[in-house]
């Protein structure tokens, strides 16, 4: 049901398969195996700002260490047998949590090394994002790479909240209009939905369809590598089909499921188009992917650069100079307005009760940020002198790798995407 056109711009879904598949998907996995790209500074001990996680041992803290006994429900914690059946689930939620979804933190000595050297590199503040406070005790380095996104039993009224609240209060929708398929509630078939949506100027319905399509991603990543097996010998990942027929088959979603994938189409197309506007800040000669080991890193900002130079070949780019091009003040009004729902919605990804989920999260949402930070700076970034720093634009490390690792996720669901294609047609 996916195919041609996409509104708000000039470009069709069999296009970007090509060229992402075929083209941009193989060497960029390539590049964010390497050192610079695979470690991601992060703290995921914020406490949520917007409400209080009282869910009992609130997964949160099951995901990498074991729930604080005080924290555990008197049931669980006393050895009785006569379980309350909520309290029984929860313990299993927790163990699930646990075991799916521990953070692997570990790093070598060397590396150590090479991250002290990485943060002198780092100097500027972050627009879009709510940027974490990377001194403090709490932030650690990642390791990507160990730490793949995939299904680690994260779900029900916990999760539902995360999404609803970026929805409901950050994607500048009137409460009285409904989302289509919100929970628990009379639903006309989206037409209120998308009869608002058309009204709205092409800013505010980027917005949503950028956050849709953002969680549509995600949901592939969860429906590519779901746990399949999980014996003593061995854990098994791989696509489940009917948890993405649940998410994305027309019928079961009542149309919904290809509006959803066409937003990661277009999610794609944005940070392409931000890929393919900040080559001049990558290129200069005094720019370099500093690890500390000089050969791989000429080798890697080599392959960084062919990236960009074919993100910049892509035919069909989004035109961004549709955005904010009205009255210059009503322009800048709805600019600030646009980076301050998005900040929000970066801070609500301390609220995910899952570490690795958060951790993922976390890195998209910058990821995107730092997307429209490009692309709301093209006047800074054409000013870049070609050596010497570049004090009008300014890109941090953390920014960098959150950059090219979302996107990496995006290019990942595009061809996922046609994996489930492939298996869909094999059924039938």
């Amino acid at each position: 049901q996916v195919t041609g056109h996409l509104d708000d711009c000039t470009c069709d879904v069999e296009t970007i398969d090509a060229f992402n598949n075929y083209k941009l998907f193989p060497r960029l996995n390539e590049l964010l195996e390497s050192d610079y790209f695979r470690y991601y500074k992060v703290n995921l001990k914020k406490p949520c700002p917007f409400w209080n996680d009282n869910s009992h041992c609130g997964i949160r803290d099951c995901a990498v260490k074991p729930c604080p006994s005080d924290e555990v429900p008197d049931g669980i914690r006393s050895g009785s047998y006569k379980y309350s059946e909520e309290a029984n689930n929860l313990a299993e939620e927790c163990e699930e949590a646990k075991r799916l979804g521990a953070v692997d933190g570990s790093l070598s000595k060397e590396t150590q090394q090479a991250m002290l050297q990485w943060t002198r590199h780092d100097d500027s503040s972050d627009s879009f994002c709510e940027a974490d406070d990377f001194y403090s005790p709490d932030a650690e380095y990642v390791d990507l790479l160990l730490n793949p996104e995939r299904y680690t039993g994260y779900k029900g009224p916990d999760a539902w909240k995360i999404w609803n609240s970026i929805y409901e209060e950050n994607c500048f929708k009137p409460q009285n209009v409904k989302r289509p398929l919100a929970s628990g509630r009379g639903d006309d078939g989206g037409h209120t939905f998308y009869k608002w949506l058309k009204g709205v100027c092409i800013e505010k319905r980027a917005f949503y369809k950028l956050i849709s399509g953002l969680h549509a991603s995600i949901n592939i990543h969860l429906s590519a590598r779901y746990l399949l097996q999980d014996t003593w010998s061995e854990k098994k990942w791989g696509p489940n089909v009917t948890e993405f027929q649940q998410r994305f088959d027309e019928v079961i979603t009542r149309g919904e499921g290809p509006r959803r994938l066409k937003n990661l189409y277009f999610l794609y197309l944005i940070e392409l188009r931000a890929l393919s506007k900040v080559l001049p800040f990558f290129e200069r000669p005094g720019f370099q992917l500093y690890t500390g080991n000089e050969s791989h890193d000429a080798e890697v900002k080599n392959l960084l650069l062919e990236i960009l130079h074919l993100a910049k070949s892509f035919p069909l780019h989004f035109n961004e100079n549709s955005f904010f091009a009205g009255n210059k003040k009503e322009a800048a009004k709805l600019k600030e307005e646009f980076r301050l729902h998005f900040k929000n919605i970066s801070k609500i990804m301390d609220c995910v009760g899952c570490f690795k989920c958060r951790l993922w999260g976390k890195l998209q949402t910058q990821g995107l940020g730092t997307a429209l930070k490009i692309l709301f700076s093209e006047n800074l970034i054409e000013k870049i002198p070609e050596s010497g720093p570049s004090y009008g634009f300014q890109l941090t490390r953390q920014e960098i790798v959150a950059l090219f690792n979302a996107f990496g996720r995006i290019s990942t669901s595009v061809k996922e995407l046609e994996n489930f294609r492939t298996i869909l047609r094999n059924l039938q």
